[in-house]
């Protein structure tokens, strides 16, 4: 039975991927929410909520791996993202550290954590949600320019996901990067 683990589980496609996993019955899923214990969103009675878990607190990714109670796990989704509009004229400082903390900072010490603790077993499967707005290649004159926090937050999860793929290999964990 596989145990898959969602981060950034309550909206958009974290929440649609919850509920895809959470409709086969052979799949143990825990999803996470930011709501506090006792508040878990409504949703699949199958999925093992995760409650308390927001990624702009340093203890976040600890709290994690302790919640899954030595539960390994099979495949790691993290998708939890920000996404504040800004343009050159109206940069949001305290935005751009959200969405690089819960996009580029954060993946990490939940990859730490979770290795650390021996949940992340041999075969198993760390994906990583990016965009092609991380591209720098892709990026064209008439897009223009703008949305600097979710831009450059994706082309950090990239190189994250590099990096990781390269720390994990020995311990034969894939590290995927999908957009």
């Amino acid at each position: 039975m596989p145990n898959i683990l969602i981060v950034g589980a309550t909206r958009g496609l974290g929440a649609a991927l919850t509920s895809q996993y959470a409709a086969n019955t052979a799949n143990t899923v825990h999803a996470t929410t930011r709501a506090p214990q006792g508040a878990a969103p409504a949703g699949p009675e199958n999925v093992h909520w995760i409650t308390n878990i927001d990624l702009l607190r340093a203890d976040a990714a600890a709290s994690l791996a302790s919640a899954l109670g030595g539960t390994a796990v099979d495949t790691v989704i993290i998708t939890a993202g920000i996404f504040p509009k800004e343009t050159l004229a109206t940069p949001d400082f305290e935005a751009e550290v959200r969405t690089y903390t819960t996009c580029a900072v954060a993946p990490v010490f939940v990859a730490h954590h979770l290795v650390a603790a021996g949940l992340l077993r041999p075969g198993a499967k760390l994906v990583l949600v990016s965009s092609e707005a991380g591209s720098i290649a892709l990026r064209h004159e008439s897009e223009g320019g703008g949305n600097y926090a979710h831009h450059a937050s994706k082309a950090a999860v990239n190189m994250l996901g590099r990096l990781l793929s390269l720390d994990l290999k020995e311990k034969s964990v894939a590290v995927a990067i999908v957009h």
